[in-house]
C-alpha cells in the first residue's frame, strides 16, 4: 500500500450507558445504548469503509458497545482494548494514533467525550458541507461517529491534517 493513498479514521462514541452503582469505568450500557449501537454497526458498514484496526477503550460500555456494533461488519477487524483511551484527552489520542502500524489503512478508535468529540474537530482541518453542519447541529450525542480522511503516514497525524467526510448520530 502506498502511503498517498488516503487513510480513514473513524471515531465512535460508545453508546447511551445506564446509570448503575457501579465505578465509572464499569458502567454498562442501557436499553437504549444496546439499539443505537447494533444501528451505528449497520451503518458504519454501510459507508463501506474496510476497518482494518479497532481501537477500544477498555471500559465496559465502549467493550459492550463495540461488540454489538461489529457484529453488523462483513468481516471482524483486529481490535485492540486499549486502556489510554479511557479519559484521553485530544493530544494523548493522537499520539495513540501516531502509533499505528503502517500497514494499516483504516483505523476505529471507539471511546469516550469529550475526547472523541474533541479529537474531530482538532483533526479536522477541512470537512464537507454535510457533515460538518450535522455535527455542528448536534454534537456528539452517545453512539455517533464521523469518518475521516488523512493522507501520508499515521506518525504525521496531527491536528487540522482530516478531512470530515462523513457523520451519523443516531435519530439522523
Amino acid at each position: 500500500m502506498s502511503v498517498a493513498e488516503p487513510r480513514r479514521i473513524v471515531l465512535f462514541r460508545h453508546a447511551k450507558a445506564d446509570w448503575p452503582q457501579v465505578n465509572d469505568h464499569e458502567r454498562p450500557l442501557a436499553e437504549r445504548g444496546r439499539l443505537d449501537a447494533a444501528e451505528a454497526g449497520r451503518r458504519l458498514a454501510d459507508t463501506g469503509v474496510p476497518i482494518d484496526l479497532a481501537l477500544c477503550s477498555t471500559a465496559t460500555r465502549t467493550r459492550e458497545t463495540w461488540k454489538l456494533a461489529v457484529h453488523e461488519f462483513p468481516h471482524r477487524p483486529k481490535t485492540v482494548y486499549e486502556e489510554r483511551i479511557y479519559e484521553a484527552a485530544p493530544g494523548e489520542l493522537i499520539a495513540l494514533l501516531n502509533e499505528t502500524p503502517e500497514d494499516i489503512r483504516n483505523v476505529l478508535l471507539i471511546g469516550h467525550n469529550p475526547g472523541v468529540q474533541g479529537l474531530t474537530e482538532i483533526l479536522a482541518g477541512s470537512a464537507e458541507e454535510e457533515p460538518r453542519e450535522r455535527l455542528s447541529s448536534r454534537g456528539f450525542p452517545a453512539a455517533a461517529f464521523a469518518v475521516l480522511t488523512c493522507d501520508g503516514p499515521w506518525k504525521n497525524v496531527e491536528p487540522g491534517t482530516a478531512t470530515l467526510v462523513d457523520y451519523w448520530a443516531p435519530s439522523d
